[in-house]
């Protein structure tokens, strides 16, 4: 009787472990792209403070150059390429996206899109 009992709970767990499993599946699938999405933040930030040891200007300092510049903008935020060492700077003024970007070694403004 005991054997049968075990094999019992054995078809019992099998059914809900493989439920349990491919509930999680869709979740475990989606945290992939949001792992490497923040291991790429973080290398990004990294060469921005390895930039900002060489004496390249910080973001800060770049934000205080260019936001009274965009006069009538409201200032969103802005992104870095660690590959390219560009900042781009987001405004939105009376409906438009204006992207501002500024090279993150010497501070210049080097495009614009956007009015």
């Amino acid at each position: 009787m005991r054997e049968g009992y075990a094999t019992a709970m054995k078809m019992l767990l099998f059914p809900a472990t493989l439920l349990a499993t491919l509930a999680a599946t869709p979740f475990l699938m989606g945290a992939a792209p949001m792992l490497a999405a923040a291991d790429q933040r973080r290398s990004d930030q990294m060469s921005a403070l390895q930039a900002r040891k060489t004496g390249a200007p910080s973001l800060r300092e770049i934000e205080s150059r260019v936001i009274p510049t965009m006069r009538g903008a409201q200032y969103l935020g802005s992104d870095y390429d660690s590959g390219s060492a560009i900042y781009t700077l987001k405004f939105l003024r009376d409906g438009t996206v204006i992207w501002v970007d500024v090279d993150g070694r010497n501070g210049q403004i080097v495009g614009r899109t956007g009015r």
